[in-house]
């Protein structure tokens, strides 16, 4: 397997990143890219000037999995978005290997911090379905992973949770902000 840049002028790394982004997707999150022209058009932005886009591809240039990452904050803050494995890849330390490069692309760029948002909107963790109001930090210290959201797999790669978006997606569908230092003090 490598990593290397997705661009422009790669038309088949396009369509199969896209159509990964479709597949990827599907179960939890159908609203994200429920179909290929859609997919496509976000696997376009992650081409432009303050983006940072990365396919995993095996030795016949299969795409395995792709990361990308987006300018914020003057570019002390970059967001991870996206990320995706193919189905059958996961659990193979692929998606963990996207997140580092990223992370070394953006160390690169000077960042400082790796943001990187993880919504529920299939009430798979227990921030879902109720109201986080008043006590949003208190739901956040108390969260329990129910069934498979991502937020413990960034969890597992440094990040922590600074904070939800209570009804980010609709009435008790929050967004889980992680982030991750990206430089060390001293």
């Amino acid at each position: 397997m490598q990593i290397i840049n997705l661009s422009a002028d790669a038309p088949e790394l396009i369509q199969q990143t896209a159509a990964l982004l479709v597949e990827g997707f599907q179960e939890h999150w159908p609203n994200a890219w429920s179909d290929l022209d859609s997919a496509l058009a976000e696997v376009q932005e992650s081409f432009g000037a303050d983006r940072i886009s990365r396919v995993a591809i095996d030795e016949t240039g299969t795409v395995l999995g792709w990361v990308g990452g987006i300018k914020q904050y003057d570019g002390h803050v970059w967001e991870l978005h996206p990320l995706v494995v193919r189905f059958e890849e996961q659990r193979r330390g692929i998606g963990r290997v996207l997140v580092a490069d990223l992370e070394q692309r953006v160390k690169e760029r000077g960042g400082l911090t790796l943001l990187v948002g993880t919504d529920d909107e299939d009430n798979m963790t227990s921030l879902a379905g109720i109201n986080l109001y008043p006590n949003v930090f208190e739901h956040i210290d108390k969260i329990k992973n129910l069934r498979g959201h991502p937020y413990e797999f960034y969890q597992k790669c440094g990040f922590v949770i600074v904070g939800v978006i209570p009804d980010a997606n609709g009435l008790g569908n929050p967004d889980i902000y992680l982030a991750k230092p990206l430089k060390k003090e001293g």
